[in-house]
């Protein structure tokens, strides 16, 4: 197990629920906006779309609801009400014992990419701020970067572009099932950390190679790796 972490010359981060403790914040805010527009959207229902790009979440439950396919200004109409709801949510807490995976990462001599399907300029545009040193805003993927989002391997094909790694010096950590499938889909290894209400089986489902009971399960485990 430990030579995955010798080899590897590319950790990539999902940001919302990993970096971001931003899912709840998420959830309320999909269930609010797409109510407006006549749809119904639990708030649980969000954790199994995690990781898709938000305008495909919007088409996808339009169609589910309506019965029709809806255009590409409708989908980012119901999208902006959402964005909006989520800035005016302020800014959420980093993940605890973030910091430190992330740190671990660097000093191993990875590096790291954000690769997320969020839009959310707020929240993107404040990492390199928030993680100075760590998190460095030329170095992501984000739904305005693919065509596809998760769980297509597009994503983390570009992220490991960007880092100039091979799948097989790669590393993901991810919280979702849906961006677990698009890591073992580009060939990742994937740290599974659940910080969502989905069961663990949900993650190593996908494939994930580790699972994790949150960020600071993960930090203990890497502070014990040489």
């Amino acid at each position: 197990m430990n030579d995955i972490f010798q080899r590897a010359r590319a950790v990539l981060f999902d940001m919302d629920g990993v970096i971001l403790d931003s899912m709840a914040i998420h959830a309320r805010c999909w269930r609010e906006s797409m109510a407006k527009f006549g749809i119904s959207m639990p708030e649980e229902e969000t954790y199994r779309y995690e990781g898709m790009r938000g305008l495909e979440i919007c088409k996808m439950k339009a169609l589910e609801q309506f019965g029709r396919s809806i255009t590409d200004a409708e989908a980012e109409e119901m999208y902006a009400e959402k964005s909006r709801l989520v800035d005016a949510a302020g800014k959420p807490p980093a993940m605890e014992g973030v910091a430190s995976v992330l740190r671990w990462m660097k000093d191993a001599g990875m590096t790291i990419v954000v690769v997320t399907g969020s839009g959310h300029r707020s929240l993107l545009d404040d990492l390199e701020r928030r993680f100075p040193g760590l998190i460095d805003s030329k170095m992501m993927v984000t739904s305005f970067d693919v065509k596809h989002g998760k769980p297509h391997p597009e994503p983390y094909l570009k992220g490991m572009e960007k880092a100039g790694a091979s799948a097989d010096e790669t590393i993901v950590v991810e919280n979702a099932p849906l961006g677990v499938r698009s890591a073992k889909a580009a060939g990742a290894f994937v740290i599974a950390v659940n910080t969502g209400p989905l069961p663990s089986e949900a993650l190593t489902r996908e494939g994930a190679d580790m699972v994790f009971g949150n960020m600071k399960e993960l930090e203990t485990f890497l502070k014990k790796t040489n």
